[in-house]
């Protein structure tokens, strides 16, 4: 028999007659005109496809906003940027803006930063528009996607319900995906792979609810060339699908659950210990847990020692439960009554025991990859009360105040901005620094800003202007601002006088913005770039930095 602890079977479940809606009264006149209009918007495909626009709208046009206010930099979209259209030309994605920038040998290429090949399939969207802007365009498309996904996670949730209930679940479930915060949050942080982690989550998810075991196993793979450490959030909701497989006698879903448990982690094992440093990367380059070890063995070795450790890596900083009380409570906790939510767990536990204060805070695109594991596990809680006569409006009043919650909270973390006309313009700093990059000729190899080097990345050789002169023709600096990864603007004031006193020129300057040309030959002090024995460095993070829940 079917636990009503998880899902109703869907073949049995009964359908309850609901209420007769009533059409829609309209004039006379405009009868003729609006009647097939509301008729096909008010079919399901209709809706869906209604939602998926908007969803896709909000995503990229806070996409647009931050571009046209130069406030997306060479870290990240630069970075994506070089990588994507190495694979449009059918090479390898190779990063001069990473791999000069963190000192990482010649050959790298940013599957050596994270693995990521699922990225290949944005290059056609490179032979149609070769701009940066088409990677926003992209990412908006695919958190699109998720909108019909979820709406089949919301019908399966409420097979037993009656139709008018189950199309406003599937309605109300839509509209919380598609402005859901953490969605319009990653796009205001540009592009990043958890473009791709998001609707494939949803499919893996999705699939598995309809015991469509094929294309869910298919959705793991995915997954798995995401992120490299997304194989153990694969592994996680293998252990929810053994146990829910268990109580139905479910001999397919046992399997799938069991392959994912084993092949999830051991995927993002062979992608961090080979894989990545076949690319020229490091192995526990991203390794953030000092307090626990020196390397995941040696953390291993200490927790199992005094398990207390994970305690006080969770608790040593005010924003780690802040952050899982957020995450949770903004759901009204509705996620802990689910199995999926162990698919969120290795996600979440990577945060909470990092020492990185970056991943503390909600301003980074961190919380889309657990947005749709944490949504699907709250649908299925409200579609398991709905079923329980005695607990449906219970079920009803949850179910409209977490998407009342979840579509207020996208006001001010993202849609509240593009409605303000002075968030689409440049600040004068930023600005001057566009008209210096109109100055720079094509093919140039170029020093620049973060903030302009996406701008740069289709027509010049560019890297991130740093602490270490790497000889370019051009420097773009700003010396009165700190911009990263310098620690302060007296750094920056230090490197142009260093330049103009060795070999370079000033060719212009507005608004706190110069522009630097290489006429001499003579050796700069300290200039270096990285050659086969350079060894991969980290930026050091500045003490302001990540110690606010809502800023970055």
């Amino acid at each position: 028999m079917t636990s009503q602890t998880e899902r109703p079977d869907l073949q049995t479940a009964t359908t309850v007659p609901g209420p007769r809606t009533r059409p829609p009264v309209l004039p006379p006149v405009l009868r003729p005109v609006l009647r097939p209009v509301i008729s096909r918007v008010a079919s399901e495909r209709g809706r869906t496809a209604l939602l998926s626009l908007l969803c896709f709208a909000a995503c990229f046009a806070i996409g647009l906003q931050q571009w046209t206010s130069v406030q997306l930099g060479g870290f990240d979209l630069g970075i994506f940027d070089q990588g994507v259209r190495g694979y449009a030309h059918f090479g390898l994605p190779l990063s001069t803006v990473k791999s000069v920038h963190h000192e990482f040998p010649p050959g790298f290429s940013i599957l050596g930063d994270h693995f990521s090949p699922v990225l290949a399939l944005l290059a056609p969207l490179y032979w149609i528009w070769n701009d940066p802007r088409s990677l926003l365009l992209g990412q908006a498309l695919l958190f699109a996607t998720g909108v019909p996904l979820i709406r089949r996670i919301t019908a399966i949730a409420f097979a037993a319900a009656a139709e008018p209930a189950r199309r406003r679940a599937k309605d109300l479930a839509a509209l919380a995906y598609g402005l859901g915060w953490p969605l319009l949050v990653a796009s205001r942080v540009g592009f990043h792979e958890v473009a791709f982690a998001v609707p494939l989550t949803l499919l893996m998810l999705e699939r598995s609810m309809a015991r469509r075991y094929g294309v869910a196993a298919l959705a793991a793979v995915l997954i798995c060339c995401t992120k490299e450490d997304l194989g153990l959030m694969v592994g996680a909701y293998g252990l929810a699908l053994i146990l829910r497989s268990r109580r139905v006698a479910d001999l397919r879903g046992l399997r799938l659950g069991i392959g994912m448990l084993v092949g999830g982690p051991l995927a993002s094992m062979v992608a961090i210990q080979w894989l990545i440093p076949a690319m020229g990367g490091q192995r526990g380059y991203y390794w953030n847990y000092q307090e626990l070890g020196a390397n995941a063995g040696d953390a291993l070795s200490h927790v199992l020692r005094d398990p207390w450790l994970l305690v006080q890596g969770s608790f040593n900083e005010t924003l780690k439960p802040l952050l899982v009380l957020w995450l949770f409570g903004t759901l009204l906790l509705l996620p802990l009554r689910s199995l999926t939510v162990l698919a969120a767990l290795p996600l979440l536990v990577e945060r909470i025991l990092s020492t990185n204060p970056n991943h503390w805070s909600i301003a980074r695109h961190y919380d889309s990859f657990v947005w749709p594991i944490l949504l699907t596990a709250s649908i299925e809680v409200l579609g398991r009360l709905y079923a329980q006569e005695r607990h449906r409006k219970l079920a009803q009043r949850l179910g409209v105040a977490t998407a009342a919650i979840t579509v207020a909270l996208a006001v001010p973390l993202g849609l509240y901005y593009l409605a303000v006309p002075s968030y689409w313009k440049a600040k004068p700093t930023e600005a001057a620094m566009l008209r210096a990059a109109k100055l720079i000729p094509n093919g140039a190899t170029v020093e620049a800003d973060n903030q302009v080097v996406p701008r740069l990345t289709a027509r010049t050789h560019v890297v991130l202007v740093d602490q270490t002169p790497r000889g370019m023709d051009y420097v773009l600096i700003r010396p009165d601002e700190r911009a990263f990864p310098f620690a302060t603007s007296q750094e920056q004031a230090a490197r142009v006088q260093l330049l103009l006193a060795h070999g370079y020129q000033q060719i212009w300057s507005q608004d706190g913005v110069v522009l630097l040309h290489r006429v001499g030959s003579e050796p700069i002090p300290g200039a270096a770039l990285p050659g086969p024995g350079s060894t991969p460095i980290q930026d050091v993070v500045p003490p302001d930095v990540g110690h606010n829940l809502f800023r970055g």
